[in-house]
């Protein structure tokens, strides 16, 4: 819809606004882009002081490992039919088979199999097939952009960084699982309360969520070590130990974050009509029901915004989960911080930065599948309805 010329910007405004937009995403992207870029080189041409030779890598060209104009093509069409089916075909399928009791559990399978298939095609079928046209195609089937993915393979599979990858997603799961649990039930009972007292608990407890992660964490450190020796007294020799357990580290994210989760979902709620809470009463709801029923349904996209804060908490944590958890435990962020204060070779730095890289990819993949539903949440927290 056309906005009235009274109401429309000038040209200058609307260009430099676009320019300074434009300006600030690609000086927030690059680094990412360039890192990227340094993965899949060989270190000679990821370390080069050319920068034309980190993106084209001619030394990892001529190790007969690269990209053919073919498959350049090939891979951009693929990217784009990715992001088409993440940002319509799923949402659509998502709503379409998942009951609107079940839509969050519905999310996680979709994703989950989108990302399932996407390893499938990218990494298992278009490289042999791709292989196999190139080398019928003569010069066309010849790389000319340099790429490799040993660094991937010798991080995730030598070095299994895999490990690091599952304790990752065990402690975000748990995070995220926990704070919504807590969070909806007591958003909605504080949105609904009359009550100032709540409100003021809250605000105190807001107050301590902005206080450094390190102040909070060196409150917990001496308990999480003594640990089994404070609970001996009451559990015997069946004490356990809570420094390196995930369950525990979860806890502790938990109880950090959830004063901003619940704040957050109050939000949401109270943008919620009371009618239709006194429409479900009146049809014979209880409380709890008209909340499962009637008003969750409406919740789901400040839920999965206010899930999104929560995963990206636990997901990009490094003091709480370095200094609680051990080795055998640790997280990627952590772990990789351990790869850039370690290595030495130019090798080994490659392999770091790959390790960089592939804590973003299920970054990207979340914002790109659930992008309208976060923007819809967004959106309902900002405006009072």
């Amino acid at each position: 819809m056309s906005l009235p010329k009274s109401m429309q910007q000038p040209m200058a405004l609307r260009v430099s606004s676009a320019g300074f937009l434009a300006f600030w995403c690609l000086l927030a992207s690059f680094p990412i882009f360039w890192i990227a870029v340094m993965s899949f080189k060989d270190p000679v041409d990821a370390f080069a002081a050319n920068p034309l030779d980190v993106i084209f890598g001619p030394e990892t060209v001529a190790t007969g490992r690269g990209l053919s104009i073919v498959s350049i093509l090939v891979g951009m069409v693929a990217l784009w039919y990715t992001f088409r089916l993440a940002t319509t075909t799923l949402p659509r399928l998502v709503k379409q088979y998942s009951p609107p009791h079940l839509i969050v559990p519905g999310w996680i399978i979709g994703a989950l199999v989108f990302a399932l298939g996407f390893l499938i095609v990218f990494a298992g079928l278009l490289p042999p097939l791709l292989g196999a046209v190139n080398s019928v195609l003569g010069p066309l089937g010849k790389p000319i952009l340099g790429l490799t993915t040993e660094h991937y393979s010798a991080v995730w599979f030598e070095n299994a960084f895999y490990e690091n990858f599952i304790n990752s997603l065990v402690i975000t799961v748990g995070v995220v699982t926990v704070s919504l649990t807590v969070g909806t039930l007591a958003g909605y009972g504080l949105a609904r309360s009359g009550s100032s007292l709540a409100f003021w608990i809250l605000i105190i407890a807001l107050i301590f969520r902005a206080l450094p992660h390190s102040v909070l964490v060196a409150g917990y450190l001496p308990p999480f070590i003594n640990s089994a020796e404070l609970l001996r007294p009451i559990l015997g020799d069946a004490a356990p130990t809570l420094y390196g357990q995930p369950w525990a580290v979860i806890a502790v994210l938990v109880s950090i974050n959830q004063p901003f989760t619940i704040w957050m979902l109050r939000s949401f709620f109270q943008n919620i009509p009371n009618e239709l809470d006194e429409a479900a009463r009146v049809d014979g709801c209880t409380h709890f029901q008209a909340f499962r029923w009637v008003i969750m349904p409406v919740m789901w996209p400040g839920v999965i915004t206010t899930g999104l804060f929560s995963f990206l908490l636990a997901y990009n944590d490094y003091l709480v989960c370095s200094l609680l958890l051990d080795a055998q435990n640790q997280t990627m962020v952590p772990a990789i911080a351990g790869y850039f204060n370690r290595e030495t070779t130019t090798t080994d730095q490659v392999e770091a930065v790959a390790a960089a890289v592939s804590i973003i990819a299920p970054l990207f993949l979340l914002i790109m599948i659930f992008q309208r539903q976060i923007v819809s949440g967004l959106t309902a927290g900002a405006v009072k309805g």
